[in-house]
């Protein structure tokens, strides 16, 4: 009775919602339930709502406060100590009498709003009584006062909590794993199933609008969320005002569906014209306009945009006169200095009416989470540039993986300064922060190495997203305190070299976290966070991701990487069929993605590169991985800047050459430097040069370096 009374209750108080029931049920007799903690209200949530008579597992001193107690006594409550063998050995023989128990993994209640770490001993557990784990999602407990997360999040008297039950899944090592390797197996697969339980209960199947909506609701429409050089914080109503109204006036120049070019730079007005398209189904087409105008009208091509948006400002004080010339003979050119102009104060009052009600009318008008959101353009580092389409789900799913595994929070400030048109600044830099109740600081480029770490400085910048060539910029020329209150900062797009990652470690007391992607990945495919790190990879695989390695001649112990998963691109835009998407498809089948790159993932799925399939030799039947060759280089020359291309040989099938802005670099002193390693690895030419050709992103720029080796060879 008293069960059913406090149902009651917590359901109109919380309007408390439990998904999955059918999953309890399939799990059989003998089951473990692990939950993520969110708050002092889990043990009552669970035992209310969950069937039958259910025995908690709960930490000893939660198990002994005060006002708990009463509520304990509807269960059956096993006190003990996650780090202690003998509570350990007690649960298993109590869980070996067929019982349903619950228990925490993490041992405590989340301070982050995330998982926390999970302990090796629950894994043990499933295990050794070969139970059933039944993963349980609590959502929404976090942001009651029963939580600990004042001053972090916005606590609410009422908000609405879920409760979702995943199927059941057992822990199984490997045959012959026993003592101390066998416990950490499996704490090693129970943290994954509380991470991908963490991913397949987040709400990612929707638009980015809506998700802005849903994070406004979450942490309070006056909450600050963006800034650029411009010094005017927007808050989630402030930005949202905008979204619409800009929206609102670039409808009628546009139509549903339509890829609009966006020639604009890092801004917070650019993040409104982004929104604002993605608002009515028009799909931004970001324009890399570091390719300069003959790049731009290509991508207009492929992706058959008619319009392009831009400012008259950001192209005077961009210096790009004569690319916006080039691009007015192709496409029509429109000035947000004019669309502002035709905005009356109507309809900025329209704009924050509906910004007022957004929750209620959007509801009606949001498209399919699959539609597009966004055209990015590939670099083109191994070829000719194509068109990346990504869809809503696309991106929030991305974000939704990488949530899953490091914790931000809205105390956090994000120093963007990666261009929108490139993958991981759209995004991670971009739609990360905005979504996620973090603050984010536009900076229009990340060429300025000496102004960037006194940005950091002065916004008190959190997070940071870089590449290698950017991040070696800034230590160089930052104050060992620029970047006194960084927690994370993730290194994307170019190997991360060993000097850089010293440099921060020894200047500034940072672990970089260096992470894998592309573009056709949306761009995270797997990044190394603090709980699971492993120096020298790139860390592993995001949440709900699959991947299978091709296996290639000559290589051992690694292979070709297909992925697959939800932040899979919906497809290619193709310079031989504009407009025309053509899905991702591999020999794997429909919707796997080639990345061509070479990796060696190990026993617990950290990944290591090899190099790009193309960026191989064959020299005298042998494959020599270029990326290998530039390491030799950077090991030996560290305070240079290398590029490795190969080039047809007559005898030997390639040949090697080395660019370098190392000054009288020679074979001979690079195979001193590389001691064991064979002569068939060795550059059969070094060119010397000033700078080499880079991209927008840092990567270096392979066919400008091969088309200078070809100029300076022949």
């Amino acid at each position: 009775m008293l069960k059913k009374t406090l149902r009651r209750l917590l359901t109109l108080i919380y309007k408390v919602e439990v998904k999955g029931l059918d999953n309890y049920e399939k799990a059989g007799k003998r089951v473990l339930i692990i939950s993520n903690h969110t708050s002092f209200l889990d043990p009552l949530l669970l035992g209310v709502f969950l069937p039958d008579d259910i025995t908690f597992a709960i930490n000893t001193q939660i198990s002994e406060r005060w006002w708990l107690k009463p509520f304990l006594r509807l269960s059956r409550v096993f006190p003990m100590d996650p780090t202690h063998p003998l509570s350990l050995k007690d649960l298993i023989h109590h869980l070996q009498q067929d019982t349903h128990t619950v228990i925490f993994p993490e041992g405590r209640i989340t301070v982050t709003g995330s998982l926390m770490k999970i302990y090796d001993g629950t894994g043990m557990v499933a295990d050794k009584s070969a139970a059933a784990i039944l993963p349980v999602r609590i959502d929404g407990a976090e942001y009651t006062h029963f939580s600990k997360l004042r001053n972090i999040v916005r606590l609410r008297l009422f908000p609405k909590i879920t409760i979702q039950i995943l199927p059941h899944t057992y822990v199984s090592p490997p045959q012959g794993l026993t003592g101390k390797s066998r416990r950490k197996y499996s704490g090693h697969v129970l943290a994954d199933i509380m991470t991908e339980m963490m991913f397949a209960t987040s709400h990612y199947r929707q638009t980015v609008f809506a998700s802005l909506l849903e994070a406004r609701k979450i942490h309070g429409g006056k909450h600050s969320v963006a800034n650029d050089l411009d010094r005017v914080p927007l808050s989630y109503d402030n930005l949202i005002t905008r979204v619409i109204a800009i929206g609102n006036a670039l409808k009628g120049m546009t139509s549903e569906g339509e890829n609009v070019g966006v020639f604009l730079p890092n801004t917070t007005k650019t993040l409104s014209v982004v929104l604002g398209l993605q608002l009515y189904g028009r799909v931004p087409a970001m324009l890399n306009y570091s390719t300069g105008s003959a790049g731009m009208v290509s991508a207009c091509g492929i992706a058959l945009v008619k319009t392009v948006l831009t400012s008259r400002r950001f192209i005077e004080l961009g210096k790009l006169s004569g690319e916006a010339e080039h691009l007015a003979e192709q496409v029509k050119l429109v000035y947000l200095e004019d669309v502002a102009e035709r905005v009356s104060a109507l309809d900025k009052l329209q704009a924050w009416m509906q910004c007022k009600t957004a929750n209620i009318w959007y509801k009606h008008t949001q498209y399919s989470p699959d539609s597009p959101a966004v055209v990015l353009f590939t670099s083109g580092s191994e070829g000719t540039p194509k068109g990346v389409v990504l869809s809503h789900a696309n991106i929030l799913s991305n974000l939704k993986q990488l949530e899953a595994r490091i914790n931000f929070n809205a105390r956090d400030v994000v120093l963007n300064f990666l261009p929108m048109f490139h993958s991981f600044g759209f995004t991670v830099g971009t739609m990360l922060p905005i979504l996620h109740g973090m603050t984010t600081f536009f900076y229009p480029t990340p060429l300025h190495f000496a102004v960037i770490p006194e940005i950091a400085y002065e916004t008190g910048a959190t997070i940071m997203f870089g590449t290698n060539t950017f991040l070696a910029g800034y230590a160089k020329k930052a104050h060992a305190y620029d970047f006194f209150n960084m927690r994370y900062v993730v290194a994307g797009a170019e190997k991360l070299q060993e000097t850089t990652r010293q440099l921060w470690a020894d200047k500034f007391g940072i672990r970089i976290l260096e992470g894998y992607g592309a573009t056709e990945t949306t761009p995270i495919a797997s990044v190394n966070t603090p709980i699971d790190f492993k120096a020298g990879t790139v860390g592993r695989f995001m949440p709900s991701m699959n991947y299978k390695l091709e296996p290639v001649e000559g290589i051992q112990d690694a292979g070709r990487l297909h992925v697959s998963g939800p932040n899979i691109m919906r497809g290619y835009l193709l310079a031989d069929n504009p407009g025309q998407l053509v899905t991702p498809k591999s020999i794997y089948g429909e919707g796997w993605y080639d990345t061509g790159d070479i990796v060696h993932v190990d026993d617990e799925g950290f990944i290591s590169i090899r190099g790009r399939s193309k960026r191989f030799a064959k020299v005298g039947g042998e494959m020599v991985s270029l990326t290998a060759v530039e390491q030799m280089a950077s090991n030996a020359w560290p305070d240079a800047h290398h590029a490795v291309i190969s080039l047809v040989d007559a005898k030997k099938g390639e040949q090697i050459i080395l660019v370098t802005t190392q000054k009288q670099a020679t074979v001979n002193d690079l195979a001193a430097a590389s001691k064991g390693v064979a002569q068939i690895s060795l550059p059969k030419k070094i060119l010397i040069v000033d700078t080499i050709p880079v991209m927008a992103s840092g990567k270096t720029n392979y066919p400008a370096v091969t088309e200078l080796v070809t100029g300076k060879v022949s």
